[in-house]
């Protein structure tokens, strides 16, 4: 706009020095005019003068109004960019607030995810390894016989047996059977039942010959023989011990026994 301005400046200047030196000539001619064509050349050069005038009033209003549209302008662009500055300091507060959200989101669905993987393992079948064998079991079974030998190693001989044949009930083909037998056993001879506690021996050595306890079943059989006065049973049973199950511990027990039964 200033520029609009200087240049005005320099139009009018030019226009005034244009005047002066048309009068200068039309003094210096007058002397060689007649009056009528003096007249005719002041008339011609008004005339020209005018319409120099009109144009430079013309030029200097469009440049105005040109500075004026253009200052218009101007201020719609600068009004454009602060509203597109506004606009795009809330889309970043918005951009901003979206991904403290997102975060904030995929903390949750961790935390649930671990939750639900850690409900889930307490049902996964978890390794077992017992009396010199590994299997899986199902946790809640893995529970209940470590709570049945928890009972029979407080020495409450007749609560064992109950929970023991819950147990069994409940998983006649778990990798605990085995187990379960040789201790429901030795709970019903500490309580002297000893005709249920040779069925349960003999349904593990017959469940599992190989099983690291079934030595001490087939003692504990001839040890219930004993009790219930079977010298002759419990003599073929040792002997069946020793033959079977020569290098077990159990078997050392046998030969003993047989040497005092002699």
């Amino acid at each position: 706009m200033i520029i609009l301005k200087v240049e005005t400046v320099k139009i009018f200047r030019s226009l005034a020095a244009l005047i002066l030196f048309c009068l200068a000539a039309v003094t210096a001619s007058a002397g060689l005019f007649d009056d009528e064509e003096a007249r005719r050349a002041i008339l011609d050069l008004r005339q020209r003068v005018d319409a120099v005038r009109l144009a430079t009033e013309q030029g200097a209003s469009r440049t105005s109004e040109d500075s004026e549209s253009l200052r218009r302008s101007l201020l719609d662009l600068q009004n454009q960019i602060e509203t597109l500055r506004a606009e795009m300091a809330k889309l970043r507060g918005l951009n901003e607030q979206l991904a403290r959200d997102v975060a904030d989101v995929q903390r949750q669905q961790k935390d649930i995810s671990q939750g639900v993987n850690e409900r889930l393992r307490q049902f996964e079948p978890v390794k077992v390894a017992l009396d010199g064998r590994e299997f899986m079991a199902e946790p809640a079974e893995k529970k209940d016989f470590e709570a049945a030998l928890a009972v029979f190693r407080k020495g409450d001989f007749p609560a064992a047996q109950v929970v023991f044949v819950d147990f069994l009930k409940r998983n006649p083909k778990s990798g605990y059977a085995s187990s379960a037998l040789f201790w429901l056993g030795n709970a019903q001879y500490a309580t002297r039942d000893y005709k249920e506690a040779m069925i349960n021996f003999r349904s593990l050595i017959g469940r599992e010959p190989e099983h690291m306890r079934a030595p001490e079943a087939v003692l504990s059989i001839a040890n219930c023989q004993l009790e219930l006065k079977d010298v002759r049973g419990a003599r073929k049973t040792l002997d069946d011990l020793i033959k079977a199950y020569p290098q077990s511990e159990a078997a050392v027990a046998a030969k003993e026994r047989l040497a005092r039964l002699k």
